[in-house]
């Protein structure tokens, strides 16, 4: 018979090893010596020795979830309690709850850290809901459109609640989104009705200045003009491919009358060479206008430069193209940085992005829910066949939203 501190082999080649609640049967050996079975069951206790140190180290070093590591203590666990190995089991039993202590410490650390992080991401996502809900109600038609987008980025960063929790917030946030998208489309439908009913009064505008433009009755006929002026910029803007026409037909309209008045005014020359001083100087002073980089600024600007421009009057006729051409270049530019923001802004072609988006959103809110469902059933085939399924959508879904984001709203 062999033995050493932690175990012993009897004649009949039984293995035992001693523990704290005396010896128990380690196994058979009949292979060899009885050292020789000593040994083989003491390394076997070194292996299970190694085991538990990584396990530990893994434990202290990294982010090994609380679920695998009680998986490796169970299973470390059962290969003490089965006594296959020759040493002091006690010893290890003793690691192991420790390790136990440490895990379960751990798993309460990042149950409050994720409650913590919920309630944070809570109050960020109750935080974009009211703001999304104030400018739902704004007249700032681009300036709100760019933050709501901005918006949804933050929300998409933002980790999920519980279910009911987050739907009840999106709720709240797509519906804030799809209402200001009404109002906007409302307020730009309301636009373009206002340009046809400025297209339908300029037409009758410009019918009235091409009657008059034979007129000899020069005072009369030139105050009529002015006046006509005054209605035709009261009207407002028509349609961009109405506008140009109709101010085309109205301008040759006066022009035609102003240059028969003008022949018969031949003294007039002198004050219409100083007129053509005064407005080259307004010119200079439009063209530097261009670029246009603040709308809002050059629009009033130009307008305020027009009304003086409309008070000097008439110029040379043969310096008229030219000068006035380059006034013209001026408002074509600042006409085309409109139909730029109305063209950044279309309702129409953001409603069916909006709504591509949509039904892709539905589609990846979908399948999200039954990868949880078959992961929680226990389907976990069905579950990475869904997972595969929903990166194909949630690239589409990716390409809509950056397809969205070319828009207005």
């Amino acid at each position: 018979m062999s033995s050493d501190p932690w175990g012993r082999v009897d004649e009949t080649g039984t293995v035992y090893v001693r523990t704290a609640d005396g010896e128990k049967v380690v196994g058979s050996w009949q292979a060899g010596t009885p050292e020789e079975a000593l040994a083989y069951f003491e390394r076997k206790y070194e292996g299970i020795v190694v085991e538990i140190g990584l396990l530990e180290r893994r434990v202290r070093t990294t982010d090994l979830s609380a679920k695998d590591a009680s998986t490796a203590i169970d299973h470390l666990r059962t290969q003490v309690d089965e006594h296959h190995a020759v040493g002091d089991l006690d010893a290890l039993r003793v690691r192991l709850d420790k390790l136990v202590t440490t895990v379960d410490s751990r798993r309460e650390e990042r149950k409050v850290q994720k409650a913590k992080q919920t309630d944070e991401a809570r109050a960020a996502k109750d935080a974009l809901v009211v703001e999304a809900e104030q400018l739902a109600q704004s007249d700032q038609w681009r300036s709100a459109g760019e933050r709501l987008r901005a918006l949804v980025d933050i929300w998409k960063g933002l980790p999920r609640l519980d279910r009911k929790s987050d739907d009840e917030l999106w709720h709240r946030f797509s519906h804030a989104r799809s209402a200001f998208s009404k109002r906007r489309k409302a307020h730009f439908a309301s636009l373009d009705a206002q340009r046809e009913d400025a297209r339908k009064v300029k037409e009758k505008l410009v019918a009235e200045a091409e009657s008059l433009s034979k007129s000899t009755d020069w005072g009369p006929t030139a105050a009529r003009y002015r006046e006509l002026m005054t209605d035709w910029k009261a009207a407002g803007r028509a349609q961009r491919e109405s506008e140009d026409d109709l101010w085309n037909r109205f301008r040759g309209a006066q022009d035609v009358f102003f240059a028969a008045r003008g022949e018969v005014f031949a003294e007039r020359d002198a004050e219409q060479v100083e007129n053509l001083k005064l407005k080259e100087e307004l010119a200079d002073e439009a063209e530097k206008l261009v670029p246009i980089t603040d709308l809002k600024t050059a629009r009033a600007a130009f307008r305020s430069l027009n009304e003086r421009w409309e008070a000097i009057g008439h110029v040379p006729r043969d310096a008229r193209p030219r000068v006035e051409g380059r006034m013209h270049s001026v408002e074509r530019a600042i006409q085309e940085a409109e139909e730029g923001e109305w063209r950044r802004t279309n309702p129409e072609a953001r409603a069916r992005a909006a709504g591509l988006t949509g039904q892709l959103q539905a589609a990846v809110d979908k399948l999200r829910e039954q990868i949880d469902a078959a992961r929680a059933a226990g389907n976990n085939a069905k579950a990475d066949k869904l997972a595969r399924e929903l990166e194909g959508r949630q690239a589409l879904l990716d390409q809509a939203l950056k397809g969205l984001e070319e828009f207005g709203g």
